[in-house]
């Protein structure tokens, strides 16, 4: 059998002692395709055009 890190007694002690905290209502997520759109949105359209820069100065001409 392994060895064990301190007591098992104190097994669940921060989980025990942090206050309960009711979940809270949140809008439903886009799923799919229009999951799919947020992320391209978010990653390409919004986001800019960082990075572009180094990549064409790399480039060899």
């Amino acid at each position: 059998m392994g060895k064990v890190h301190g007591s098992l007694a104190r097994a669940g002690k921060v989980r025990g002692q942090t206050p309960k905290v009711a979940k809270q209502d949140k809008k439903k997520k886009p799923r799919g395709r229009a999951h799919k759109r947020m992320q391209y949105n978010r990653r390409f359209v919004t986001a800019g055009f960082e990075g572009l820069e180094e990549e064409a100065a790399k480039a060899p001409f």
